[in-house]
């Protein structure tokens, strides 16, 4: 490969592209050992772009923060951090759509308590975002008054989408979003794919450490991809329009059943074991309302995962159309990257879609760039249409017509 790029070692191996916020919480650790405190604190927000590796980089601090030789990645104390297992370090991720107050509660009462084996208490919120204005009433005190050993450490896309006072009280860890190189040699090194597959996945991927890997990983994850960069050229009439955004719908609520099913049946047979369902002593009321509640739950997961599914067609059409605007305004090198489709080490920006190139340039032919800038708008309108809880199927029959050809 041409040039390479510097990697850490032990628990900060996988944070590829982020020197310096590892040199931060490297600090940090070595403060919490030197007693010179003023590089660590117990509060701290990691944010950064979806895919930059804001829950890794949480759970390598936190192994790193109970090591005894601040991050080896080999002891059981790294180990049992990184993997979840560690009885100091608790790891909150949310399939539903929020984080409630009774949820944040367990956690405050969780922090007050001294650490069972470790240095520290460790709370880490992968969702912070979704924490419920209640809820985060309910961290704020925990946050302003903490436990001499405890760390809490909240993560989110940006600053901005937690609330205020959180915010606030909190030290901001920005990571950057890596770069095509630094997730290709990730890829290569981690997971044993091919250089030019690699290449593939992190160009594709856009820096989304985990979308690359399934895109290297997983057939189908790739024909999925170029069946959705397909959808701009089958968008000739109202009818394909309907067609199209009733088909992506339908995938997405494919996508988010398969993905539950199983969890859901266990689920519900575990609750319906622990309720004593069909023995003698079984109270129904109490046990009919708590199998509702449990529903419920399942159905506000089925919904994010739907919601998820949805973004993600959304990112891969965004892509498309920087691409083609990024040819009719003469800001990508198209010719390298016809040639070379795979080189995502050239100088200058260059095509996400690179393999499609000859479509792009035709899709570049047959509109402008103010057509091209309304069709990015209208995907960024439907992406805060879902968000705002618009009916997927009207939110995305609305952008494919949005999107349609108007030849």
């Amino acid at each position: 490969m041409a040039g390479t790029t510097t990697t850490s070692t032990g628990v900060w191996a996988d944070l590829v592209g982020q020197a310096d916020a590892v040199a931060t919480l490297q600090r940090a650790v070595a403060g919490t050992r030197s007693g010179k405190g003023h590089a660590m604190t117990h509060a701290w927000l990691f944010t950064g772009p979806p895919g930059s590796g804001r829950s890794n980089a949480a759970r390598a601090f936190a192994a790193a923060l109970q090591c005894p030789r601040g991050g080896c990645g080999e002891c059981t104390e790294c180990r049992t951090a990184l993997s979840g297992a560690h009885p100091d370090v608790t790891l909150v991720r949310t399939e539903k759509l929020s984080i409630g107050v009774d949820e944040v509660r367990d956690l405050v009462r969780a922090a007050a308590m001294s650490p069972v084996v470790g240095r520290f208490q460790i709370i880490i919120i992968e969702d912070a975002d979704r924490v419920t204005d209640r809820g985060a009433d309910a961290l704020l005190k925990a946050i302003e008054e903490p436990s001499p050993r405890t760390v809490w450490i909240l993560c989110a896309p940006n600053p901005d989408e937690v609330i205020v006072t959180i915010r606030s009280r909190t030290r901001n860890l920005q990571l950057a979003t890596p770069t095509d190189q630094a997730v290709t040699e990730l890829l290569m090194r981690r997971d044993g794919v091919d250089e030019v597959m690699a290449s593939y996945a992190a160009r594709a991927a856009q820096g989304h450490i985990g979308r690359a890997r399934a895109l290297a990983r997983d057939d189908h994850a790739r024909d999925r991809r170029r069946r959705i960069l397909d959808i701009p050229g089958q968008l000739t009439s109202i009818g394909a329009c309907l067609t199209a955004a009733d088909n992506l719908v339908k995938a997405s609520l494919d996508e988010a059943a398969a993905a539950t099913a199983d969890l859901d049946v266990r689920e519900k047979t575990e609750l319906s074991e622990a309720l004593g369902m069909g023995t003698k002593g079984a109270r129904p009321k109490h046990a009919a309302a708590a199998l509702k509640d449990l529903e419920d739950q399942q159905k506000a997961r089925a919904k994010r995962l739907q919601r998820d599914s949805l973004d993600r067609v959304l990112t891969e059409l965004t892509t498309w159309y920087r691409d083609v605007l990024g040819v009719q305004t003469g800001g990508l090198g198209l010719e390298l990257s016809v040639a070379d489709p795979g080189d995502v080490h050239s100088s200058g920006p260059h095509l996400i879609n690179a393999e499609m190139a000859p479509q792009v340039q035709a899709a570049a032919r047959s509109s402008t760039p103010e057509q091209t800038l309304g069709r990015i708008d209208a995907i960024l309108a439907t992406r805060e249409a879902l968000e705002m809880n618009v009916a997927p199927l009207i939110a995305m029959e609305s952008l494919m017509v949005s999107l349609a050809d108007p030849r």
